[in-house]
């Protein structure tokens, strides 16, 4: 195989005769996973794509989607992944990414790509293009504002897998459009670990899954992983298999990191930084139960300036599609999340728009909801803060209770308890809105906003 993939492609023939992907029906070898790769390109290729071109990906982890994301790459395409994208938001990040065919991977291999017309190209594709590097390009979750159009040099971003590690049976929980994702596949596949896919992501499909395919290496978010460990799915099934549990994308509740160490006993446990910008770096838990980690390894470094996390990378963004350059003119990234230092090891507070003032005093929110998941009967808990016209803000919180009939009277004793046990007068909430609906995004990241519109 020849193009801007090519070491990665052929770093995979060495475990020819090992597992690479695994659904609930069926598995497929490495040799046969090149093979898909192989009919992808050269279809991809005969229908007239050509390096530069800006295409885009339609499905979930899978042989096909992921063998097609390899095929672009190693043709030296742009690679636009939309597997969690909503129908009303797709047109305008075609637009945005200049997308000039679009790629169905949900049943195989297409006989006739899709065209469109495009706007001409941003000058970080064509940046791309004029050097005939491969590149990928993904979606801020918009949580904030519009998404942000994030490009990346793929083979910079690959250059961090070029040191295989340890090989896991690893589930596949975020998608291929999120650089969690990302990693998931090309640490696995480089590491000639087997890839576990999974057809829905909740507490029973993910433990029926670990069970059936003996899945060592289960990446997860808080949210889900206190889904999880609430739904009681972990307990009808043999998750024995598990090794490392590793979690990241937002703060974990000390609650819930604790429930977690004692239902998996014979596991490890490891704390996961990343951003779509900069990439993953390498991290390693101070001990299994804690909040605390190192950051680093290869191409990265980080500051702390102002009790604020900043990263620079080798793996970073050339930049945004609709947006200023985030970087300082060294390169630095302010990564706006608030940390506590303690000699190698740093702890994430949160962000520090996130933060609460009370009267001067900062409140986090996830110290907050750490509490209120203590509260027996509570399965979520958002807490943002309210503004008030004396204090600056106030603390509010949206909270879901596993009885979707428990009296709400009730459900506020519990959670106005269990805060007071833990937590000072100024953190505790002065409003809580019961809820029934969920209180994670289908990314299964906590909402706050749904705390923060809690007056309204």
């Amino acid at each position: 195989m020849s193009g801007g993939a090519e070491w990665f492609l052929q770093g995979l023939a060495a475990h020819d005769a090992r597992e690479a992907l695994a659904d609930e029906r069926q598995a497929e070898t490495y040799a046969e996973f090149r093979d898909r790769v192989n009919r992808w390109r050269d279809g991809l290729a005969a229908q007239g794509l050509a390096a530069g071109d800006v295409v885009s990906l339609t499905g979930d982890f899978g042989p096909d989607s992921c063998a097609a994301l390899l095929a672009l790459l190693d043709l030296r395409l742009i690679a636009v992944p939309l597997g969690g994208k909503t129908a009303p938001e797709v047109p305008e990040l075609l637009k945005l990414a200049s997308v000039t065919a679009v790629v169905d991977c949900l049943r195989g291999l297409p006989k006739e790509i899709e065209r469109l017309d495009a706007p001409p190209p941003h000058e970080l594709l064509q940046r791309l293009r004029a050097g005939g590097r491969p590149g990928i390009v993904l979606f801020s979750s918009g949580s904030s504002g519009k998404p942000k159009g994030i490009v990346h040099d793929a083979a910079a971003l690959l250059e961090r897998y070029r040191k295989p590690g340890a090989a896991f049976r690893t589930l596949t929980f975020l998608l291929l459009d999120h650089i969690g994702g990302l990693n998931t596949l090309f640490y696995t596949l480089r590491s000639g670990g087997t890839v576990v896919t999974v057809s829905e992501r909740t507490p029973e499909a993910v433990c029926r899954a670990v069970e059936r395919r003996r899945v060592e290496l289960l990446p997860v978010t808080p949210s889900f992983l206190n889904l999880l460990l609430l739904d009681g799915a972990w307990r009808r099934y043999d998750l024995s298999s598990i090794k490392l549990i590793s979690y990241g994308t937002e703060v974990m509740p000390e609650a819930t990191l604790q429930r977690a160490t004692e239902a998996f006993p014979n596991a490890d446990f490891r704390q996961t930084y990343g951003m779509s910008e900069v990439g993953i770096c390498t991290s390693r838990s101070k001990d299994r139960g804690s909040l605390w980690m190192t950051l680093g390894g290869h191409g990265f470094q980080y500051q702390v300036r102002d009790g604020i996390l900043w990263i620079k990378s080798q793996a970073s963004m050339l930049g945004y599609l609709n947006a200023p350059s985030p970087f300082d003119a060294d390169g630095w990234l302010n990564t706006g999340d608030q940390v506590e230092q303690d000699g190698e090891y740093v702890r994430i507070l949160g962000r520090k728009s996130d933060i609460i003032n009370v009267g001067g005093q900062k409140v986090y929110p996830a110290e907050v909801e750490s509490a209120i998941l203590k509260a027996p009967g509570i399965l979520e808990a958002a807490v943002a803060g309210e503004p008030h016209p004396l204090l600056g803000h106030v603390v509010v919180a949206a909270v879901r209770p596993a009885d979707p009939n428990a009296a709400p009277d009730e459900v506020r004793r519990v959670v106005r308890k269990a805060c007071a046990e833990s937590l000072s007068s100024f953190k505790r909430p002065v409003k809580i809105k019961v809820v029934n609906s969920p209180l994670h995004s289908d990314r299964f990241k906590t909402m706050r906003r749904d705390a923060a519109g809690l007056s309204g």
